[in-house]
């Protein structure tokens, strides 16, 4: 069967899932590919924080979706599914690497920055400082961190996504947020 592609990219995220679960299809998946591949791979990078792992973890992410779809019960977006899945594969990653791998600090990795120095110079200290922040916080701190802040997602998503009141993800934030903070001085202080 040959699809008019004008046809399909009008076609809703939903009605492109039920398609492919009843036709098998490959242009169905290849347009949710389309949409959402670079969002997945971003949102892989943005927690993993390795473009190679990122890749790696976009393309198992998909195979996921197709081994999934038919679990989708439209009760939320697909968009709000598909980013859980990326969420939930992300975290797991994580949580295995950190299973394999030693973890050390370098000294003398961040220095003091002089008061004559140029704004340029601060302003990539402080860039430095939030990447290294984002590196030693708890990996469950920074996914709902980057959910809030980065993915700019409301607070009832963030909930979906991770299965919790609204209220557990607002204090959520809140603690992971001060902890954050916190990390964030003791590294500018280094």
């Amino acid at each position: 069967m040959v699809i008019a592609e004008t046809d399909i990219n009008k076609w809703t995220d939903n009605a492109l899932a039920e398609e492919y679960l009843k036709t098998q299809e490959i242009a169905y998946f290849d347009e949710i590919y389309r949409r959402y591949s670079n969002k997945i791979y971003y949102k892989c990078y943005s927690i993993l924080g390795d473009f190679v792992h990122a890749e790696d973890a976009t393309q198992d992410i998909f195979l996921k979706l197709i081994l999934s779809l038919a679990k989708f019960n439209q009760k939320s977006k697909f968009s709000t599914w598909l980013y859980s899945i990326t969420y939930n594969y992300c975290i797991d990653e994580l949580r295995r690497q950190k299973k394999n791998k030693m973890i050390y600090v370098e000294d003398g990795q961040y220095n003091d920055i002089e008061e004559d120095e140029d704004d340029a110079l601060i302003q990539e200290e402080n860039y430095a400082a939030l990447q290294a922040t984002l590196d030693v916080i708890d990996e469950a701190d920074r996914a709902i961190l980057i959910m809030k802040y980065q993915d700019n997602l409301m607070v009832k998503d963030i909930a979906e996504i991770l299965s919790l009141s609204e209220s557990a993800v607002k204090m959520r934030l809140k603690r992971a947020k001060v902890k954050f903070q916190k990390i964030f001085k003791d590294i500018l202080r280094q």
